[in-house]
């Protein structure tokens, strides 16, 4: 932690004059600007290729900084709050008037988050404000658990980095809107809808398997980030199958193929019916957390190949894991 004082004070100065500040959080990189500045979140959606009707999250450090661009502070939202900030669960509430429209794509709501990485606290507290924070990387691709991520994406003098280390979680946070006495989780994440019905002591229903068009001038704003149709996906075509399907969806492709299956398949891949063993393989952990921690770095280092082809096992559902739901989603998406 040598140095980060002077890091973060250099980075608040930026944020102060309307920068760019990529931080760590426990999910993903975001990409930093003062929620508050319309220009400086302007120049995230215009750095990002970020459609304008996406909308963004607000990071904070707690109740009471949420509260500065909420119109209110539902008891759902503090009961949340109180049990799972720091920590990734972004809630969605009615914005207040000071939050430019860009930030919640034109609508009516804003999405605020407090992340639990000690450096982002610190910059949000020395900052004193909120901060949007998407995904530190150019809009629709493969999210950032690093900061060399970042740095491949972003120049410097454009971005400065504050390098945290690999993220712990590895996927974006749970999105869960309690807008109008109903909760409702739009996007899944490491946070199951089931616990978060706990806490409310009601069901919350898990909506989200909606899709919005990547068309930056799409006329209606999107609930939640995440809901792109295609999203999170490397450059290479990507295709996601079944086991048993992979045989199939290898043959008779041409040039480089990867890959990318389950630590168990291991016997399978090198049995003698199969011929993956002429492929290369990205074997992930079985667990649905280690795999989701691993899973943006394993897209990259198969992007990285340049293949023709990148094959997918499809993992288990929710029923082994709720957190498989949040994977399964964003290998949906990102193989569109």
């Amino acid at each position: 932690m040598d140095g980060q004082p002077e890091l973060i004070a250099a980075a608040v100065t930026r944020l102060r004059a309307g920068g760019l500040v990529a931080f760590p959080t426990e999910t993903v990189y975001g990409l930093g600007a003062d929620a508050l500045n319309e220009a400086a979140v302007k120049r995230v959606f215009e750095v990002k290729g970020r459609p304008g009707h996406n909308p963004l999250i607000v990071h904070v450090s707690g109740e009471e900084m949420a509260k500065q661009v909420a119109l209110t502070w539902p008891e759902d939202a503090h009961r949340l709050a109180e049990r799972f900030w720091p920590g990734p669960l972004s809630i969605i509430v009615p914005k207040n008037g000071r939050v430019p429209g860009i930030v919640t794509g034109g609508g009516p709501n804003v999405a605020v988050r407090c992340p639990s990485h000690p450096l982002t606290l610190a910059l949000l507290e020395a900052f004193g404000g909120g901060l949007v924070g998407p995904s530190a990387n150019v809009s629709g691709f493969v999210s950032p658990t690093t900061a060399a991520h970042v740095r491949e994406a972003f120049d410097e003098r454009d971005v400065l980095v504050l390098d945290g280390g690999p993220c712990a979680g590895g996927i974006e946070s749970t999105v869960v809107s309690v807008v109008g006495g109903k909760a409702r989780v739009l996007r899944s994440g490491l946070i199951d809808a089931a616990v978060i019905g706990e806490v409310l002591g009601r069901v919350v229903e898990c909506a989200d398997t909606g899709t919005i068009s990547a068309t930056p001038n799409a006329s209606t704003p999107a609930e939640s980030p995440g809901q792109l149709s295609s999203h999170y996906a490397p450059r290479a075509k990507a295709v996601l199958v079944e086991a048993g399907e992979i045989e199939a969806a290898l043959r008779n492709v041409q040039g480089e193929c990867v890959v990318i299956a389950r630590e168990e398949t291991d016997a399978a891949a090198h049995s003698p019916e199969s011929n993956w063993h002429a492929r290369h393989v990205i074997r992930m952990p079985r667990d649905a957390r280690g795999y989701a921690r691993r899973l943006y770095a394993a897209l990259r280092e198969a992007d990285a190949m340049h293949p023709t082809l990148i094959v997918i096992q499809m993992p288990p559902d929710e029923k082994v894991d709720p957190v498989w739901r949040a994977v399964r989603d964003r290998l949906k998406r990102a193989t569109v």
